[in-house]
């Protein structure tokens, strides 16, 4: 048993490496940043905070920001200021940015977001089914799906995204 648990979990990550490609020569990309695979994005449907509706499959066209965060995580609460530091920067037509709240209520989400990010409406995973069909490797995360809806790059942890490093990198991203 305890060997069919190693193999499994060894063919996981060889399946992981798989669909993680590394950067080329000719691509640097700042710490914490993944080069994907361009496998199609998965289905992402939700409601924001106002009941409004978002479904990726209507942002065809253009690159969306997707992450994935908590309150309750630390890297999170970090990192958030940065993203709303960067959000007046995009235009939305270009590059969306959604921000998928993790299985928390909004009362919670709502105190967390006026303080560090009220600009932000977040789209709400009420019950964790779309964080568990992206299936990000902690929190936070964030997806950058190309105009196709493909998935391009992934950013794990926290990352000081209004650094030069990172808004060059997104800059570059989604000039392609």
């Amino acid at each position: 048993m305890r060997y069919q648990r190693k193999i499994g979990a060894a063919m996981a990550g060889l399946f992981l490496l798989l669909g993680v490609c590394h950067a080329t020569d000719t691509e640097t990309l700042p710490k914490g940043i993944l080069k994907l695979d361009g496998r199609d994005a998965p289905p992402l449907v939700l409601e924001d905070m106002d009941g409004k509706t978002w479904d990726i499959g209507k942002a065809r066209g253009r690159w969306v920001f997707v992450h994935f965060w908590a309150s309750w995580c630390g890297p999170c609460r970090r990192e958030m200021p940065t993203i709303q530091a960067i959000y007046p920067e995009f235009d939305p037509s270009i590059l969306e940015i959604v921000l998928i709240n993790t299985a928390e209520s909004e009362d919670i989400v709502f105190s967390f977001l006026a303080a560090v990010a009220p600009d932000i409406n977040p789209l709400m995973d009420a019950d964790g089914l779309v964080t568990e069909r992206w299936q990000p490797r902690g929190l936070p995360a964030t997806y950058f799906v190309d105009p196709d809806g493909k998935l391009q790059y992934l950013a794990l942890g926290g990352r000081p995204w209004d650094t030069p490093d990172y808004l060059t990198f997104i800059r570059k991203t989604i000039a392609k």
